[in-house]
């Protein structure tokens, strides 16, 4: 299986941190046929940072528009589509660290049947030298 890397758009907004918020999203976002990359979720300050990677932007900031949703970005983030094996995301982050470009975050998932994700992001600064850095397309 070929490791890939890529660079993605983000978006992210604040919502309440409480019961069926989630669900609210998801449903508005199942409705308006938004597809996601990566959703990514936690409390922030008292309330909830929703970070959305869409397949298409121009879609995803329709149905945020048509919600009234208070959305910021778009921003660049990093996904890697690889093996899932141990020691998967090494060879990237060994990278980074030689290009001394600090992560800011990292999610990682398996996708079973020998697949594995990960979702990451540096500093705006250090996007075009990351992507350099990790052959991103």
């Amino acid at each position: 299986m070929t490791q890939a890397v890529q660079t993605a758009e983000y978006y992210k907004m604040m919502v309440p941190h409480k019961t069926g918020q989630g669900l609210k999203i998801l449903d508005h976002l199942q409705k308006s046929k938004v597809e996601l990359l990566s959703l990514l979720a936690f409390p922030k300050k008292g309330k909830a940072q929703v970070d959305f990677v869409p397949v298409d932007a121009g879609k995803f900031t329709a149905a945020a528009k048509k919600a009234k949703w208070k959305i910021k970005g778009p921003k660049t983030c990093f996904i890697i589509d690889g093996k899932d094996q141990v020691g998967a995301l090494i060879p990237y982050t060994d990278k980074l660290a030689k290009a001394k470009i600090n992560i800011r975050a990292l999610a990682t998932v398996s996708g079973g049947s020998g697949r594995c994700g990960a979702i990451l992001w540096v500093d705006p600064k250090d996007v075009k030298k990351a992507a350099e850095t990790l052959g991103a397309k």
